[in-house]
């Protein structure tokens, strides 16, 4: 069953959009309250200058993956649940769309969650009348559930609406800040509760799960070319804006929250433009993946349905107050989920990119390879990250940061399968359909 958004199939030629728009969705989706919110951390928790440099660093690095996974998104014009059907196989793919899929809907969860207690310090601050958090996140959700539902379409001209405003309304609210109270807190000196390391992979834990399911976006770009410039864009500075500002203005102002350091400086209408795009963009976006993934598990599932569905349980779920657990939940995010682009990275780019992930193509039921690489990845991950910086057996390190480390050790597992099957054996390389038979289930 297809709809608008091709979510069983290929995106065709003639609907691919500029890499402009599609930069300006990721742009958008990276301007969000829980960026602000992990750089008032980053604020309180390191100097400035380490704060910004964490920030700069795990944005390169984003930007320079991002490059990687939409150039496979643009050249299959494959969603990336699709995707995983093609690297894992038709169970290993359900699973790991379902996995996908329930990640996502939390997400959604904690953003509505965000949107509602920011919500309310703005509705207090202008009518004095305390209203339920609940009620803002259950409205929030409703608004942001309505865009995913129509689809890529309404989401790129939204974010296209979106963007020069967020940008403005927020170089607006720094040059306030530096105006009335000068630079002297930027220097001013915290107790430092987090590693330079520590900090890179907050910042990237963020938005790797963007990353990883970039194609989503991706496969509307026109050339592969297009969606790597996007990628780049879209996630080095949409990931850095946010964090950068609110670093600024918490140091600056001595305030640990966003809307409070708006309201402070005069700028109340500003926060509140500031909160409903912030979030409407990006949470949109959790939501309308969170449908492509689950609707990918089967031919019989509309996305449409599927997207009303997942609203309705990440709407109850962020009333009951997810956005409670927000920091462990991105790092269990970026443990777990950042490995399956590594798996997928060296699967399209070792040359397995042939008949298997074309729509409709006959997959094998299981690919033990690729889910042994990305389980391998995972352990990893949990295996160097530090226990004071998240979940994890803090065992030994490699990068410093947990989620690269299981993204790039999941590449290299496959890449060393991938080796022993088709390089290193007696009679030299084996071909791709021979490969292929031996991890049908």
């Amino acid at each position: 069953m297809e709809t608008t958004d091709y979510e069983h199939g290929v995106v065709p030629l003639d609907q691919r959009k500029s890499w402009i728009s599609i930069a300006a969705v990721w742009i958008a989706i990276g301007i969000d309250l829980s960026g602000a919110f992990l750089g008032v951390a980053l604020a309180s928790g390191m100097a400035f200058w380490p704060a910004i440099g964490a920030t700069m660093l795990g944005s390169l690095l984003l930007g320079l993956l991002a490059m990687a996974c939409a150039y496979v998104g643009a050249s299959t014009g494959l969603s990336s649940a699709m995707i995983s059907r093609a690297v894992f196989g038709k169970i290993g793919g359900a699973v790991l769309a379902l996995a996908i899929s329930i990640s996502l809907v939390g997400w959604f969860a904690v953003q509505a969650g965000f949107f509602g207690a920011n919500a309310q310090i703005a509705f207090v601050e202008f009518t004095g009348i305390d209203v339920p958090v609940a009620v803002f996140s259950g409205i929030g959700g409703v608004l942001m559930a309505i865009t995913a539902f129509w689809g890529y379409r309404s989401i790129n001209r939204l974010s296209s609406l979106a963007v020069p405003l967020l940008l403005l309304l927020l170089i607006v609210g720094v040059v306030v800040a530096f105006v009335t109270q000068g630079a002297s807190g930027l220097d001013a000196a915290v107790e430092a509760t987090f590693t330079f390391g520590g900090a890179v992979s907050l910042v990237m834990g963020i938005f790797i799960l963007g990353v990883v399911l970039a194609p989503d976006m991706a496969r509307w770009a026109k050339t592969p070319k297009q969606a790597m410039a996007a990628g780049f864009v879209g996630f080095f500075f949409g990931n850095s804006i946010i964090l950068v500002v609110a670093i600024m203005l918490a140091r600056i102002m001595n305030e640990s929250e966003l809307m409070t350091i708006y309201f402070a400086l005069s700028l109340g209408g500003v926060a509140v433009i500031v909160l409903i795009l912030a979030q409407w963009t990006t949470n949109t976006t959790n939501l309308y993946s969170a449908g492509l993934a689950f609707a990918s598990v089967s031919q019989r599932l509309n996305r449409r349905t599927v997207t009303v569905a997942l609203g309705v349980v990440g709407i109850l779920v962020g009333i009951v107050g997810a956005a409670d657990y927000f920091v462990q939940f991105i790092l269990v995010i970026g443990t777990v989920i950042a490995p399956y682009g590594g798996v997928y990275l060296a699967a399209f780019f070792t040359g397995r990119r042939g008949a298997r992930w074309e729509h409709g193509a006959d997959t094998p039921t299981a690919d033990v390879w690729s889910i042994a690489a990305w389980v391998a990845g995972v352990f990893v991950a949990f295996a160097t990250t530090n226990p004071a910086d998240g979940p994890g057996f803090g065992w030994f390190t490699f990068t410093t940061i947990s989620s690269l480390d299981g993204l790039i050790v999941a590449f290299a597992v496959y890449l060393v399968l991938w080796l022993a099957r088709t390089g290193l054996r007696p009679g030299g390389v084996v071909g791709q359909q021979d490969a292929d038979a031996e991890v049908r289930a």
